[in-house]
């Protein structure tokens, strides 16, 4: 691959955030707020952002530049044949991440960074509760214990 135009930019681009993108972080609180538990940057092939371990899902949101999002995406003027070969790595890697979890009985999702945060995690608690089973929703307090859940009778 070819070597970046400028020291600036290498240094420019070791500084953007591998963990931690505001997208993230909303989808992660929203999957929170709805009981479910995850690991973040889990030990598995391509560091998913979100791992469901006992459903299996691993979840990656990607950033629109970095991952080549057929909406969004562009590609760069300056040093054009750097970019395209980096850009079509990326793809290829996450292609090859999906393949390694999938060979691991692992569900690789992808969630754009522009997708809406409640609809991603709509997708997501549906299909973790089809790996697992329901989750536990309820009035929390402040220890954290279940007061009540969508079992409890209400009558």
């Amino acid at each position: 691959m070819p070597t970046p135009l400028s020291a600036g930019v290498s240094a420019q681009m070791r500084r953007m955030p591998r963990a931690g993108s505001e997208p993230e972080m909303r989808l992660r609180r929203l999957l929170h707020r709805r009981g479910l538990r995850f690991r973040v940057q889990a030990p598995l092939p391509g560091r998913p952002d979100i791992a469901f371990t006992r459903a299996k899902i691993a979840v990656f949101v990607d950033g629109c530049f970095w991952h080549r999002c057929p909406e969004h995406s562009t590609a760069p003027k300056n040093n054009h044949d750097w970019w395209e070969a980096k850009l079509t790595r990326n793809v290829e890697r996450d292609r090859e991440k999906d393949a390694a979890l999938q060979s691991m009985g692992w569900l690789a999702i992808h969630v754009w960074e522009h997708e809406d945060a409640g609809e991603a995690a709509n997708r997501i608690t549906t299909l973790w509760r089809s790996a697992v089973g329901r989750v536990q929703t309820g009035r929390m307090s402040e220890g954290c214990d279940i007061l009540e859940d969508e079992t409890t009778s209400h009558e």
